[in-house]
Order: C-alpha cells, then sequence, then structure tokens
C-alpha cells in the first residue's frame, strides 16, 4: 500500500505491485471461532498460510500454548488502511467501534478520515488491503482489539491523502491506542506527520511501520521511506522475507533504518465479500510485527514502546540472508519474543513459560 511518491517511484511501484499483489484465492471458504485465544487457532485461519506454521524456518514460530490466564489487559490496535469489512468471519468479535470498547456494528466500525468521505464511522473496504492486514492481525492475536481508522481514497491524490493520513494519525493518537499499524508510507517526509508520531511517542503508543516495497536501502537519504525512515524511538521499521527466509527481492532494507524482518511473500488472509486470498508485501509484514507487539502488550502492559522494539529485535532469528537487512538481522519469532519479555518482566515464570513454549 502507498501514500504519497515521487512519479519515477511511482511507476516503480506499479511495477513491483504486479508481481507482488495477487487474489488468488477468491472463494475459499474458511471457518471462524469467535473463541478468543492468545494461541493460533486453526478456526480462524488456514494451515496452508506457511507465515504461521510451526515447523517452518522461515514462520514467525506462532504461539503453541494458551496465555489468556496470564493476559493482564486488553490491547487496542488502531489500523490505518483502506478501511475494513468489519463483519468478515475472521473478524468477528475483534473490531471494535470508534472508542475501542464495544463490539463494532453496522454503523459504528471505526473511522473514515478518506479524502470525500461521507460516514465518519463506517470505514467500508473498497480496496481490499485493510481487510487483509486486519486479518492477519486477527490470526497471530485473537484477543486484540482492532480499530480500523480508514485514509486510503484511490481516486484522491497524493496530497489528500497524505493528509487523510495525518488525520487518522492524530486521531488514533487521541483515542490512546496501544499499537498504531500502518502498513503504508512514501518518499515524501511531513512536519505535521511527524508532530503526529512524536506526539504518539509522548503517549507511549508503539507505530508498526511498513518499510517499503521499492528494493531500495532506505539508510541512503535519497531513498528515505516515510514514516519508516522519522527515526523515533517508538517507531519499528519492518522489511519482508519469504518461505526461504529470503528478503522479498521488492522489499526495501537497510542495516540502520529497518528493525526486523517478518513473512510477507504470498500471505493469505481475509479479503472484502467474506473472500480469502494472497497478497503480497512489507504491509503483510508489518501486520505479523504488530500481532506479536500485542501479545507483549497484553501481558506486560507496563512496556514501553521501545522496551517492546527492543525485545523484539533481541529475539529475532538471525539469519545470513537478511544479515545487513536489518538492525536484528532476523526475522520476527513470536515465542522467543515472548520469553525474552517474560525474562524481563516477570523472570519468576520465565522457566516455567519457556517450557511450555519449547516442547
Amino acid at each position: 500500500m502507498i501514500r504519497n511518491m515521487s512519479l519515477m517511484r511511482y511507476l516503480s511501484w506499479w511495477r513491483s505491485a504486479l508481481l507482488m499483489m495477487t487474489f488468488l484465492l477468491p472463494s475459499i471458504s474458511v471457518g471462524a471461532s469467535s473463541e478468543l485465544k492468545t494461541s493460533i487457532s486453526e478456526n480462524l485461519f488456514s494451515a496452508t498460510n506457511w507465515a504461521l506454521e510451526h515447523n517452518q524456518k522461515a514462520g514467525i514460530n506462532a504461539l503453541t500454548i494458551d496465555l489468556t490466564p496470564l493476559i493482564k489487559r486488553p490491547v487496542t490496535i488502531a489500523v490505518i488502511d483502506t478501511g475494513i469489512q468489519f463483519n468478515h468471519p475472521l473478524l468477528q468479535g475483534g473490531v471494535t467501534n470508534h472508542n475501542g470498547l464495544k463490539v463494532a456494528t453496522a454503523e459504528d466500525y471505526g473511522r473514515d478520515f478518506s479524502f470525500g468521505a461521507v460516514s465518519t464511522t463506517q470505514p467500508s473496504d473498497q480496496h481490499g488491503h485493510g481487510t487483509h492486514i486486519a486479518g492477519i492481525l486477527r490470526s497471530v492475536f485473537p484477543s486484540a482489539r482492532i480499530i480500523p481508522i480508514k485514509y486510503y481514497n484511490a481516486k484522491a491524490g497524493e496530497k489528500e491523502n497524505l493528509n487523510s493520513t495525518i488525520k487518522a494519525l492524530e486521531y488514533a493518537v487521541s483515542l490512546k491506542v496501544d499499537i498504531i499499524n500502518y502498513s503504508s508510507g512514501g518518499a515524501g517526509a511531513s512536519l505535521d506527520e511527524l508532530r503526529a508520531l512524536k506526539k504518539a511517542e509522548e503517549k507511549g503508543i508503539l507505530v508498526v511501520a511498513a518499510a517499503g516495497n521499492f528494493a531500495s536501502n532506505i539508510d541512503e537519504p535519497r531513498n528515505y521511506y516515510y514514516p519508516a525512515s522519522y527515526g523515533l524511538q517508538n517507531i519499528i521499521s519492518v522489511i519482508n522475507h519469504d518461505f526461504n527466509l529470503d528478503i522479498n527481492p521488492s522489499s526495501n532494507y537497510g542495516a540502520e533504518s529497518a528493525d526486523i524482518s517478518a513473512p510477507g511473500s504470498r500471505i493469505k488472509s481475509s479479503l472484502p465479500h467474506d473472500r480469502y486470498g494472497f497478497l503480497s508485501g512489507t504491509s503483510q509484514s508489518t501486520a505479523f510485527v504488530s500481532g506479536v507487539a500485542a501479545q507483549i502488550k497484553a501481558l506486560h502492559p507496563e512496556a514501553t514502546p521501545y522496551q517492546i522494539k527492543t525485545i523484539l529485535r533481541q529475539s529475532a532469528r538471525a539469519s545470513t540472508s537478511l544479515k545487513g537487512k536489518c538492525r536484528s538481522g532476523g526475522s520476527l519469532d513470536a515465542q522467543m519474543a515472548i520469553i525474552v519479555a517474560e525474562q524481563i518482566f516477570r523472570p519468576k515464570s520465565s522457566r516455567f513459560i519457556a517450557s511450555k513454549l519449547m516442547r
């Protein structure tokens, strides 16, 4: 997903998008469960998704036990994107209204700040991207409360979409959400956007952002990609690897500017009209990181954004193929992230958790 960029970058994006984004399974029927668990539920997500399979070296090493008894409080994730199909079978019970307190209804399931929006509490998804991202979040952490905030209008110009992004960020900050998932970005920096993100930092809100899909080193000033390149302590920048643990050819990267890699190639998730299909990009990678970050926050509400960011980087599985591509030099490891967090915040129970997870 893209927000704003120069013409040259726009054309480059379309070249990669044509290779990356495919709706390959529009009619697959997958059952859904309203039962909330911290572990992956096969009723919520197809086991054919390599990113969630436990025996895949390139997957996220998803949790295999239910940590619900240890959760201290609910976690809210603002999904700033193209909107959502709030009543998709995969998402039922996981989407809240704009207050983040009640289950969504057809009249009230988030906010729409996209250019020309008429209904402010019905951020419907005509694109599919936002619904796909929400499905990944729901699959990684079913207990998370998702608040959809729409910024994107395909008919709007880059200036209008950027202005909508800023409004969406400001609104998410006003709600005091725990995490902002922003699977988007662009080449142009914005002072107003930076102010909103700094406000999020002051409020203790973690922002997980896509590193972009231009096959560029974003350590280089000419390739900066925002908001990933703002360099704030509360921003996690995510790159994309495939099922072989190789960085996706289209993914941006940066030994200093990117933090961690996560699955982002041919990821299966929800699509509008009760469908399922595959999409690829750092957008999808970002959602996996947000889901694991939410698990840490639910177990340890006292954890600051920078602490969560550090835990995710320290617990990443090192890989020669990812060395020099991001600060962690490795890929997202959900189980190890939980163990590291336990060692920091609840050391007395860390051995018990580790013994359960590592079976």
